[in-house]
């Protein structure tokens, strides 16, 4: 069984009792789904109990609808502040007025992909937990993605509680060979990541600099580390460093751009401003209804 799933008795005993976040809770069961698990995070999974377990840092959660409410619950043997929960799920946040500034009115691919998943929000994830995700995702699927995390997690990172771990720290990584990454079937992304470990062993402020800069200036310092791309940048921005003007384009985005908006023969970093002018200041929550909706058509 994976870690991260605990079965029914194990969870009434670890877990205190369930809180609110709110009164009401904007999310579907469906949009709720597509934040935690629709490519944006590798960390959550569903448990035998049908709820929602996820981690970041030293933090561990479970989350359920109950209604329109949606709950939470922390371990019993650990601090995690309820604004902190708040903060990573993005709801201390004006959700509705980011709605209303995209241009969903003129343009009815968006609308239909608002109504599909309405709710859906961009998680405020740390960059340093981000990136590395994202430095395992070339040509790779969301499972996969999780699988890699997972081993990382086990292998390498703190234990948060019994059988959840941590993602492996910037430092404990640069500790690790790149022969004994490529064991955890990380391939030819080992040596990025352990190039890009000791890149930031060497320069600790490196991560604090690219989140307090502006968009531009801090896409331009992420793809001087190994193996970042435009891509990979653009995710480690919108989804660990709050740049919700980052327009990641991979191949679900390239394909309903081309397809819905007519825009063929558009190279990524084309597409990516046409995202970034077109959507405007919260163009990566539109690039995230345009994913969720483009794999649900998929299916």
């Amino acid at each position: 069984m994976n870690p991260l799933v605990s079965d029914t008795q194990a969870e009434a005993t670890i877990y205190a009792p369930w809180r609110s976040l709110g009164e009401k809770s904007c999310y579907s069961e469906d949009s709720l789904a597509e934040t935690l698990d629709g490519g944006q995070s590798f960390r959550w999974q569903i448990t035998d109990s049908g709820f929602w377990q996820g981690a970041w840092n030293s933090f561990v959660i479970q989350l359920r609808l109950k209604g329109d409410c949606l709950q939470w619950r922390a371990p019993r043997e650990s601090t995690v502040p309820r604004e902190e929960v708040l903060r990573y799920l993005a709801i201390d946040t004006s959700y509705e007025d980011m709605i209303s500034e995209l241009p969903w009115r003129s343009d009815s691919v968006l609308e239909e992909a608002i109504q599909s998943f309405h709710g859906l929000r961009i998680l405020k994830q740390p960059l340093g937990e981000t990136l590395f995700s994202f430095l395992l995702s070339s040509v790779k699927s969301i499972p996969q993605i999780k699988e890699l995390c997972l081993l990382a997690a086990q292998q390498y990172g703190e234990e948060i509680i019994p059988g959840v771990h941590a993602l492996p720290t910037w430092a404990r990584l640069a500790e690790v060979e790149e022969v004994d990454l490529r064991k955890l079937k990380f391939g030819y992304r080992a040596k990025y990541v352990s190039a890009t470990a000791n890149r930031l062993v060497n320069e600790p402020e490196f991560l604090s600099i690219v989140e307090a800069a502006p968009y531009e200036e801090g896409r331009s310092l992420l793809m001087e580390l190994p193996g970042v791309g435009g891509k990979v940048a653009d995710c480690a921005l919108l989804f660990g460093a709050g740049k919700l003007e980052a327009f990641p384009v991979d191949t679900w985005i390239a394909k309903a751009l081309s397809a819905r908006y007519n825009l063929n023969d558009w190279s990524l970093d084309q597409l990516a401003t046409f995202g970034r002018i077109h959507f405007g200041r919260f163009a990566g929550l539109a690039q995230q209804f345009l994913f969720s909706f483009e794999r649900k058509k998929a299916r």
